[in-house]
């Protein structure tokens, strides 16, 4: 199981009921945090290495899950965290405020383990791609500020062509780029330089007529 996904929170105030969830999570592999109450659960869900996966009961004193869920989801630049809300409440209507309060999933209780384990390898894989997607908008977001970095006037000499940094160090160009965006280079050589040497080797073959 992926470091990032098998972190997770149960917020239930009803005793037996957390005992058999936290049960049940462990034997899955779950590394399992436990909340009493929905203020108890915010204050884990706000903590900056927050599970990414939490199972919020409805019905708990001072903050309900629909709340834990909206203020959740008002977090900004945060994590993706997948909230599965479990509840007794089994209308359309219900169901339908729940998701709409911002969780991604539902079980009704009474719980199966078997569907609950389900729901819970779904919200794994959600997980997963959120965090693989977060990374590689990152690394473009790095290489975008590579490029526009590269695209600004760069002092060189007229010389030799080195390249001058921030730091007002010298780098030959290959060098230079290779620090900065991690691309190395082939060499190869152009049609028109290709066509002035050769002009110069044909030039000094013995025999050679001078222009």
């Amino acid at each position: 199981m992926n470091v990032e996904t098998n972190r997770i929170l149960i917020a239930e105030d009803h005793f037996v009921s957390r005992h058999l969830l936290e049960r049940n999570l462990a034997n899955w592999g779950f590394q399992v945090n436990s909340a009493e109450d929905g203020e108890a659960a915010l204050r884990v869900l706000e903590a900056p290495d927050a599970p990414s996966i939490a199972i919020i009961d409805w019905m708990m004193p001072k903050v309900d899950g629909l709340e834990v869920c909206r203020r959740v989801r008002a977090m900004k630049d945060r994590p993706y965290l997948y909230l599965l809300l479990l509840t007794a409440k089994s209308q359309k209507e219900e169901v339908a405020a729940g998701l709409e309060a911002g969780a991604d999933d539902y079980v009704i209780k009474p719980f199966d383990p078997d569907e609950l384990r389900a729901r819970l390898k779904v919200g794994q894989r959600v997980v997963q791609l959120e965090r693989t997607l977060a990374r590689k908008i990152t690394d473009l977001e790095k290489a975008i500020t590579e490029v526009r970095k590269l695209k600004e006037l760069l002092p060189i000499c007229s010389y030799c062509k080195s390249i001058r940094d921030d730091k007002d160090y010298w780098h030959q160009i290959e060098e230079y780029i290779h620090t900065e965006t991690g691309t190395d280079f082939t060499h190869g050589i152009c049609p028109k330089c290709l066509a002035r040497l050769q002009s110069e080797v044909d030039a000094k073959k013995p025999g050679a007529k001078a222009e």
